[in-house]
């Protein structure tokens, strides 16, 4: 997918009270896919606009961005990052070094220099969170010293937004949704609930694609998986590579399917023609000796409240199955229960969905495979 990025940072005196913007856009510059802005407390206007495009790549990443085009107002971070300027001072340095490393989860990267008024989202962003750096120092607290890798600066306010318009507030806790990999009974396109079938070669394949792509993204702070092994195998596979443990959630485990477990559209359809035609149309509405898909909505919402007080403003793996995956994306929509019928999930997909402290919430991503 290939994004736009614009950023800006600015400090009310050089140094003085500084905060940045940063906003991703789609291709063509027509919809805004997320947003970032932050004051930093006391910095100078460079280390304000280095972190303004670190904010601004950090939000191309995390919406699964592979190609970037960068611009800013700022001719030194343009031409620094472009490899064309030295990079002298050591705080920029340290910056530098943090871009870089963003830089490298994309397979393609541009800079461009643009000016202050083809700039205008991201200035104003940056002014927004220049005016609450003002405020906070004005209220007494310490100013900050310009960013450092090791002692990043306190912020007075953080708003991360991908649907700008909606004023969500506070760091949200993100959850990166991915299927497991193929199995057997998804070869045959049968039912597999609470059968427990075992990955295939090409499952396991997808389970290290998968894996590599999310250890190369980083920033996950733990991995859970529903207790199934197709999922649980799928996790370990992106557990090992992030050097992190599973945990195994029992809510996130598919729907059972009851009597249809192992059978096809067809054959569950022709075993039960009007149970199955009504379980189609009525969430409520359970498969033979199975279970509902309301029913799945509530433990999958209990699984989530659980992950969200223990993980909070975390990024957080969850490896399951295509029902519970479903019903998060649902619950961060809104929506109602027809969309479990018109979301489709390929195996080992990923998606991403997070949900903020102010009770808001987005979807990101749906059904990424490009890493397979």
């Amino acid at each position: 997918m290939k994004v736009v990025v614009e950023a800006d940072g600015g400090a009310r005196g050089n140094p003085g009270p500084a905060g940045y913007g940063a906003v991703v856009w789609s291709a063509d510059h027509g919809v805004v896919l997320a947003e970032a802005k932050s004051a930093i407390g006391r910095a100078t206007n460079n280390v304000a606009e280095y972190r303004g495009l670190i904010a601004g790549l950090a939000e191309a990443a995390g919406i699964g961005a592979t190609e970037v085009e960068v611009y800013m107002d700022s001719k030194l971070v343009v031409e620094q990052m472009a490899g064309r300027w030295r990079v002298k001072h050591p705080d920029l340095a340290v910056l530098h070094q943090q871009a870089k490393d963003l830089a490298r989860h994309f397979g393609r990267i541009s800079y461009a220099w643009i000016p202050r008024a083809d700039n205008s989202h991201a200035d104003a962003l940056a002014n927004e969170a220049m005016d609450a750096a003002a405020e906070m120092e004005r209220g007494g607290e310490p100013p900050t010293a310009a960013v450092r890798e090791e002692a990043p600066p306190k912020s007075a306010e953080v708003v991360t937004n991908p649907a700008g318009w909606t004023g969500a507030k506070g760091a949200p806790t993100r959850f990166l949704l991915l299927r497991h990999g193929q199995t057997e009974l998804s070869v045959q396109r049968r039912y597999s609930g609470r059968g427990n079938p075992a990955l295939t070669d090409l499952g396991r394949r997808q389970a290290g694609a998968a894996a590599q792509y999310l250890a190369e993204r980083g920033g996950i702070a733990t991995v859970v998986s529903s207790p199934l092994q197709r999922a649980y195998d799928t996790a370990s596979a992106a557990a090992k590579e992030l050097g992190l443990d599973v945990v195994v959630d029992d809510d996130l485990i598919e729907t059972d399917f009851g009597a249809w477990e192992g059978l096809t559209f067809s054959e569950a359809a022709e075993r039960d023609p009007d149970l199955h035609l009504s379980w189609l149309r009525d969430t409520s509405v359970p498969p033979p000796g199975g279970e509902s898909f309301d029913a799945v909505a509530e433990r999958v919402r209990g699984a989530l409240h659980r992950m969200i007080a223990e993980h909070a403003g975390d990024t957080v793996l969850v490896v399951s199955h295509v029902t519970p995956i479903k019903t998060l994306l649902r619950t961060a929509l809104d929506a109602g229960p027809a969309i479990l019928y018109r979301l489709h999930l390929d195996l080992a997909s990923l998606s991403i969905a997070e949900f903020y402290p102010d009770g808001a919430a987005s979807v990101r991503l749906v059904n990424q495979t490009a890493y397979l």
